[in-house]
């Protein structure tokens, strides 16, 4: 018993003088958080194996990888975005980032790199939630796997071999300017034709991105780069830009009966968003893009959209909405 006691005293002294130097180390700052004195081996070692271990048990299933990662419109989308948020750190294929990246603790791996180990699933769960203690911010809008995945496509791309001159190709500048890149004329077809819409609501748009209301990673990130005083001006300057080509649907017939049909007191499509509408607060979308039509009524039809004067109709309207309903829908519409 005696030596029983012995042991446990010991225990709870050893227990109390590491609370002190913990307590001592964090009030006096006597640990050195210079980041030119880095990390040792066996803390860059634990932080990595954890990372990669978080990663393997919280990444998506494979089976709920899209289909359509190979899309060159998908992946324009998602290299658009990375260019303008994510290739500071990680520079782009071909590149390095530079002195001031490469000295980082940890240093971001350079995009070549970066991919190299990963899957899709893994890719998109790391691009969703961020890494702590790197530097690598979570998506900023919950919900909105569909924006992750495009990043995912264009990261999976780098994985195949995009060359520095394919990747110039898809992200250069666009003459009308940075919003054009992904809406113009030759933008990407999975960004909305913004010339068929208001600049009213084009407005209201830019303001729900900005504030949160309408949750988009990318968006929010564009819209911060203009203050709320210019959206009327950018507004009228987009409802006159030329939009994206799009593809014609295989069989857009499908939706019709769909989209005149209504839903108890929800009414149909056409009788908000069809030739009457005089509202400039409500999209028109007859000949917006298939592809764009089907990730915002899932969004609706999911909880996960927001920005609009009529939400709670919307959102009830997509509700009992399945992903063929959905197809039809946007293919109707898509060709009006």
């Amino acid at each position: 018993m005696s030596q029983l006691r012995t042991v446990l005293l010991t225990l709870a002294t050893l227990t109390v003088l590491g609370a002190v130097a913990g307590f001592a180390t964090v009030l006096f700052g006597l640990f050195n958080t210079s980041a030119r004195s880095g990390h040792w081996a066996v803390t860059d070692w634990a932080m990595h194996t954890i990372f990669e271990n978080a990663v393997a048990l919280r990444a998506p299933p494979e089976a709920e990888v899209p289909d359509d990662l190979s899309d060159p419109a998908l992946i324009e989308l998602g290299a658009r975005h990375y260019d303008s948020a994510c290739a500071m750190c990680h520079a782009t294929p071909g590149t390095s980032g530079g002195a001031t990246i490469a000295a980082m603790v940890p240093p971001p791996p350079q995009i070549d790199r970066a991919v190299t180990p990963w899957t899709a699933a893994q890719m998109h769960w790391i691009v969703e939630a961020g890494v702590k203690m790197t530097g690598m911010p979570a998506w900023p809008a919950e919900g909105r796997a569909d924006e992750v995945w495009a990043v995912v496509a264009f990261l999976t791309a780098v994985q195949r071999g995009m060359t520095p001159d394919d990747y110039a190709a898809m992200t250069a500048p666009a003459a009308e300017g940075y919003c054009a890149g992904c809406h113009g004329a030759g933008g990407t077809s999975r960004a909305p034709r913004l010339d068929i819409l208001t600049p009213d609501y084009i407005a209201d748009q830019l303001a729900a991105y900005r504030s949160g209301a309408r949750p988009s990673g990318m968006m929010a990130h564009a819209a911060a780069k203009v203050p709320a005083s210019g959206d009327a001006e950018l507004a009228a300057a987009l409802a006159r830009l030329e939009g994206p080509a799009q593809s014609v649907p295989a069989d857009p017939a499908a939706g019709e009966a769909l989209a005149a049909r209504g839903n108890g007191r929800v009414p149909g499509c056409l009788a908000c968003h069809g030739p009457d509408n005089r509202n400039p607060r409500i999209p028109s979308l007859d000949g917006q893009g298939e592809a764009y039509l089907v990730d915002q009524l899932t969004l609706w039809r999911d909880g996960a959209r927001g920005g609009a004067e009529r939400a709670p109709l919307m959102r009830a309207a997509a509700k009992g909405l399945s992903d063929a309903d959905i197809a039809a829908l946007s293919a109707f519409f898509a060709v009006r």
